[in-house]
């Protein structure tokens, strides 16, 4: 069985159970051209068939006496006033944003159907009441002529081509405004059946002399009446949600889902979603572990933007990162927080329990064109901070650091090989150390720097790596007083087998 796109698209945008349009979006491989020219084409071939129907109706409706026809030409003529506002709402709604438009213009879309929706509720108010004149006061004749039955038949086939074409570019564009003339022709198509069905009774009655048929055309019309209320409460709750940025139905949660399971994301604080035309704009906030670098973050940020991606294609996203406290946040981290919070690097942290009491020492790097009484200021507030943050601390000692803010320039690169085999020799005494080689001897500003790289076993800790560098420094400098800066390079036995 062939089913038309129309018909898969009118299942999915049309139930009254709320608005799918979401789940679309505007494909990345159109480009803006291409869609204003559609779009616009579409729009332009919708005004020129509504100009032809609504000239027909009105013709025949007057010629006929047929109050149902009569409507139907009503019902057509608002309709063309909506495809003539479509037509430049399209036009407009496409133009990129600019400084007074920072979202675009894509609401000129959403206005243009809310605008749609009062002419269609126009029209319903007065057919309903000339329907009620006809029924219950006043008494008209109608003509049912070949001419009237051919103005509709032509009406409902010309309905379904363009319904089906408006709603072909509707969906592939995601416009809602051509999706509303979509609408209003496909049902077009159903009111202009029952003026038909209208019609052929009031000839049956005629014909057979059947007096109580003669009010099927106002009833008929009474009908068109009870569609367009219907066309138009639907259209009314989506437009006027598009103009107050209601989020589309069950987006936000799973918006919520998809963030939430983002590694690296705690919680998902707000999630703030508006349309304008065929475009989305989601604004999140989300919590992050405080600890994390601002480079982390704006990994995270990225994907936060992906799962989005996932539920709204193409949409424009905001990420907010929010600091937040991880439960599994031991002292050190809770420590470290605090300085990233001052913008400031700590390490070489070590914390000591003593009679119950926690001491705290800590290195502090802080730009060595600073003054003393500068950084002292600076680490007694972050101290502070420290303490109110962590009140389980005692005590805090930091040893204050120079941070370089200036690249020093070398005199020379030396060999020494009197000074090498003399290192070589002293790291011997550590059992742990498999081999020391690279060995780089540098004369920087009259000071003599060193930096090597020892091996070791690759399932020894990391901290008794630590404690071998320290130690192994410590007897370099014993050994070569001359020594001003060592650095010392770890490396697995696995990545250098010598």
């Amino acid at each position: 069985m062939r089913v038309s796109c129309y018909a898969v698209w009118r299942l999915a945008h049309s139930s009254t159970n709320g608005d799918n349009s979401w789940m679309s979006g505007t494909p990345a491989l159109y480009s803006p051209e291409s869609m204003r020219a559609e779009k616009r084409t579409a729009a332009g071939n919708s005004v020129f068939a509504a100009v032809v129907i609504t000239g027909l109706k009105i013709a025949v409706g007057v010629s006929t006496g047929s109050l149902g026809i009569l409507s139907e030409a009503a019902h057509s003529g608002l309709d063309l006033i909506a495809a003539l506002i479509t037509f430049f709402s399209v036009g407009v709604s496409d133009k990129p944003a600019d400084a007074d438009h920072q979202y675009g213009h894509g609401k000129v879309e959403n206005f243009s159907a809310f605008v749609e929706t009062g002419l269609l509720l126009a029209t319903c108010v007065w057919v309903v009441y000339e329907a009620v004149l006809r029924l219950f006061y006043r008494h008209v004749e109608i003509e049912p002529s070949f001419a009237a039955f051919a103005v509709m038949l032509f009406s409902m086939a010309v309905d379904w081509w363009r319904s089906r074409a408006l709603g072909r570019i509707a969906a592939k564009y995601d416009s809602q405004a051509l999706e509303a003339d979509a609408l209003h022709f496909s049902t077009d198509i159903w009111s202009a059946g029952v003026v038909l069905l209208g019609l052929l009774l009031v000839l049956l009655g005629r014909i057979y002399h059947v007096q109580r048929l003669r009010d099927a055309d106002p009833i008929a019309a009474l009908f068109v009446g009870g569609v367009v209320i219907s066309v138009s409460w639907r259209l009314a709750r989506r437009t006027i949600d598009a103009l107050l940025d209601a989020a589309p139905s069950g987006v936000r949660s799973q918006i919520m889902d998809a963030v939430s399971r983002v590694e690296g994301v705690l919680e998902v604080d707000r999630v703030r979603i508006r349309r304008a035309g065929n475009r989305y704009f989601a604004d999140l906030a989300v919590g992050l572990a405080r600890t994390v670098t601002f480079q982390r973050s704006e990994q995270l940020a990225s994907a936060v933007t992906e799962a989005v991606h996932k539920v709204l294609p193409d949409a424009d996203v905001t990420v907010q990162p929010l600091p937040r406290a991880e439960g599994s946040e031991n002292i050190f981290d809770r420590i470290r927080a605090v300085a990233t919070r001052h913008n400031l690097n700590v390490h070489d942290i070590s914390v000591q329990d003593l009679a119950a009491r926690l001491h705290v020492e800590q290195h502090v790097e802080l730009d060595e064109r600073m003054t003393l009484k500068d950084a002292h200021d600076r680490v007694t507030e972050l101290e502070a901070d420290m303490r109110r943050d962590v009140p389980e601390i005692a005590d805090i000692l930091t040893h204050i650091e120079s941070e370089p803010a200036t690249i020093e320039t070398g005199d020379e690169v030396l060999r020494d090989a009197k000074l090498e085999r003399q290192l070589k020799a002293v790291a011997t005494e550590f059992p742990e150390i498999l081999d020391m080689h690279e060995i780089v001897i540098k004369r920087v500003r009259g000071r003599l720097y060193v930096s090597c790289h020892c091996t070791f076993s690759d399932d020894l800790p990391l901290a008794r790596v630590h404690d071998i560098q320290t130690d192994l420094e410590i007897r370099f400098k014993q050994d070569a007083s001359e020594l001003f800066r060592v650095l010392i390079h770890p490396e697995p036995r696995t990545d250098n087998r010598r």
